[in-house]
């Protein structure tokens, strides 16, 4: 039986699906030359960076900025107790920046100061690995784009499950391959995109959904160990739960689709009016605090 060869024009138009899904792109606005910043929580060296590199670079004019050393897994944390060293070079006719903090640092440092212009676009990633459903608040990967929205500025991570069949390249053209239905304008300010894709070959890959975040914290697990001398340990880990349904992020991974979730930052918002409506009997609850004015001798 002969296999169907699949094309990339499915990947673009489910692209420019999601494009109108965040706000109405028009087609036109995706055209032009794009300013990117690129970076990332594996570390300057990391193919991930190296493969968004070759594909983004033809789209316009792209910069990186990434930790000098790995830092997965630090959340959205900062570095703000010490100065930070920044060295810069030229690779392929680009500027790459190796700094020495924390992945969010990094894109407030090149945003503030290492740049000459704000650019059109920052893509976090390629992680290895996919950051799914509440894992997303422990990824440095999706604080890099969550530091850019904070600025304005339209950003997406990126993150490829590990497995047998993962590819860097691949994954990357996908990348681009989003990064040109989006353009410039489409996304909506307030918000960022979280895209995983899944761990396969490219030609297996089904397509692209427009996710939510399965909200479900992962299953934790302790294993307790006793040392020689006597000391107690605990090695973690964790996995997901069985996918909560067809439109969450976690069953589109596994089920062999790119899964894009949007993303937004206000926290508040995303409690929603009825969970504020529940807690308002609180304000009637307190009596008004009183000052007492104190006289210093």
């Amino acid at each position: 039986m002969r296999r169907r060869r699949r094309s990339s024009t499915g990947f673009v138009v489910l692209a420019l699906l999601l494009a109108a899904a965040c706000g109405g792109m028009a087609p036109e606005q995706s055209r032009g030359p794009l300013r990117i910043l690129v970076t990332n929580d594996d570390g300057i060296e990391a193919p991930g960076l190296q493969a968004l590199a070759d594909a983004l670079m033809p789209l316009g004019t792209v910069t990186f900025a990434a930790p000098r050393d790995p830092r997965s897994g630090v959340s959205h944390g900062v570095t703000s107790d010490r100065s930070i060293a920044v060295e810069e070079s030229e690779r392929q006719g680009a500027t790459w920046f190796s700094i020495d903090a924390l992945p969010a640092t990094c894109v407030r440092l090149a945003l503030e100061a290492l740049l000459p212009e704000k650019p059109d676009l920052v893509v976090s990633g390629i992680n290895r690995g996919e950051n799914l459903g509440t894992v997303t608040f422990y990824s440095a990967t999706v604080a890099g784009a969550r530091e850019a929205a904070f600025l304005g500025i339209p950003s997406i991570a990126v993150n490829l499950a590990a497995g047998k069949g993962m590819d860097y390249k691949a994954a990357a053209g996908i990348m681009a391959d989003i990064v040109r239905a989006v353009g410039k304008d489409g996304i909506p300010k307030g918000a960022f995109l979280n895209v995983n894709i899944p761990g396969l070959p490219r030609e297996s890959i089904r397509g692209v959904r427009i996710t939510k975040q399965d909200t479900r914290a992962p299953l934790e697990f302790f294993e307790k160990t006793v040392s020689p001398e006597g000391a107690t340990e605990y090695k973690p880990s964790w996995k997901h739960h069985e996918p909560a349904g067809e439109d969450t992020d976690i069953w589109a991974v596994r089920n062999g689709y790119v899964s894009i979730s949007v993303l937004g930052f206000d926290q508040s918002a995303a409690a929603g009016a009825t969970a504020r409506k529940s807690l308002k009997r609180l304000e009637s609850k307190f009596k008004p605090y009183r000052t007492t004015s104190v006289q210093i001798q």
